[in-house]
């Protein structure tokens, strides 16, 4: 797996803009209603901040990257439900959602305009509460001033602990056994990055069976 990840260290590390690109879109798409619930974002964005130790990524650019992609995303989310009102709660492929629209809506009501702050750190229903606070009617103005900061908090939130840790093995390990270990970490960051993902995976697409066992048939 070492001899692997060397040679992909190294396109990253030449093919910066890429990797910048790739954060970019999870970021983005994470935050797109029903997309957001398949694209794992987080994984990706966690496995790629692992690079930035070894100087194969600037952590700024890193940060920008994710935060321009969330604020976009959102953005989109929030004017989609802002414009069409209810209406787009009850269309398709909403509608396939039954369980997490209700649970968005339930989140709005209860928290308001800090709904929208929570929600970037709850990751089922992340992709759901813009479009849902923009259909419920929430100010631009409001959106903007809750979702703005929690995105500031987001980013380094999902970004800094695989900067931290690989940085800290690195130093601990690589003084005593050698650069090589540096790669070591790195996978095994990206390895719990994907496990962790496909975690998420695995319960989100078991919940919507349920729910889908749960409606009555014809």
């Amino acid at each position: 797996m070492t001899s692997f990840l060397d040679p992909l260290i190294s396109f990253v590390s030449v093919h910066a803009w890429l990797a910048y690109l790739t954060l970019f879109l999870a970021a983005l798409l994470e935050a797109v209603p029903v997309v957001g619930s398949v694209i794992p974002g987080s994984t990706i964005i966690l496995a790629l901040s692992a690079l930035v130790p070894g100087g194969d990524l600037k952590l700024q650019w890193v940060l920008l990257a994710a935060a321009t992609g969330a604020v976009i995303g959102d953005g989109s989310a929030y004017w989609i439900g802002h414009r069409q009102q209810r209406e787009i709660l009850n269309t398709w492929p909403l509608t396939n959602y039954p369980r997490v629209v209700e649970e968005s809506e339930t989140f709005f009501n209860r928290f308001g305009t800090w709904a929208v702050f929570f929600a970037r750190f709850v990751p089922p229903i992340r992709a759901f509460v813009p479009v849902t606070a923009g259909a419920l009617g929430m100010t631009p103005a409001k959106f903007y001033v809750v979702n703005i900061p929690a995105i500031l908090v987001w980013a380094p939130a999902h970004v800094l602990p695989g900067v931290l840790a690989v940085s800290a093995f690195h130093e601990y390990f690589g003084a005593h056994h050698g650069h090589p270990i540096k790669h070591i970490w790195i996978l095994s960051v990206v390895a719990v990055a994907i496990i962790g993902g496909l975690g998420v995976w695995y319960y989100r697409r078991r919940q919507n069976g349920v729910v889908a066992a749960a409606k009555p048939r014809g």
